[in-house]
């Protein structure tokens, strides 16, 4: 038997029970735990225009937080960086495609490439998919790159391998 999780009164009329519902104030029934960017009132004015927007035009709304300043790293910490980000994005996917591609092509990325893999890092999770997936176009600054070329390469498995998240701790590149 499935119970209401609302607040009812109860009360006892003759031999009968009589259950009814209290009546909530809308502020009650409020979101106790509101995510970033959840106002009812912003929620309610990009609904009605939204349909006419693109989806460039409504991602530059709010503007990604600048990345960490991280001069001064040396190739090992920054390849064991990579290796820990590409694993704990946030959505599986990613974490997935990411991951077995820097097992794949980590150990055989210089100094430079591993910098440019860091930045395409610092873009939101989504898109990275969409763009490794062809289901979206990528900005000018990735279209062309080798890197997300590669990326693109590693998520078409034409080898139709069973991928699995590797293990955390990686070998050093022999040199």
């Amino acid at each position: 038997m499935l119970r209401s999780l609302l607040p009812v009164s109860r009360a006892l009329v003759g031999r009968h029970l009589i259950v009814r519902p209290l009546s909530i104030s809308s502020r009650a029934l409020a979101d106790p735990f509101p995510l970033p960017f959840s106002d009812p009132s912003l929620a309610s004015a990009s609904s009605s225009s939204s349909a006419s927007r693109s989806d460039s035009e409504s991602s530059e709304e709010w503007p990604l937080p600048q990345p960490l300043d991280r001069t001064g790293e040396d190739e090992s910490r920054i390849r064991a960086r990579l290796v820990y980000q590409t694993r704990k994005r946030g959505t599986l996917e990613t974490d997935l495609l990411l991951s077995t591609f820097a097992r794949d092509e980590l150990p055989k990325m210089g100094l430079e490439e591993m910098r440019e893999f860091d930045k395409l890092l610092d873009e939101p999770d989504w898109d990275i998919f969409y763009w490794s997936v062809f289901k979206r176009e990528p900005p000018a600054r990735w279209k062309d790159t080798p890197l997300l070329k590669k990326l693109q390469q590693h998520a078409k498995n034409e080898g139709k391998v069973v991928r699995m998240m590797p293990e955390l701790m990686q070998r050093e590149p022999e040199k």
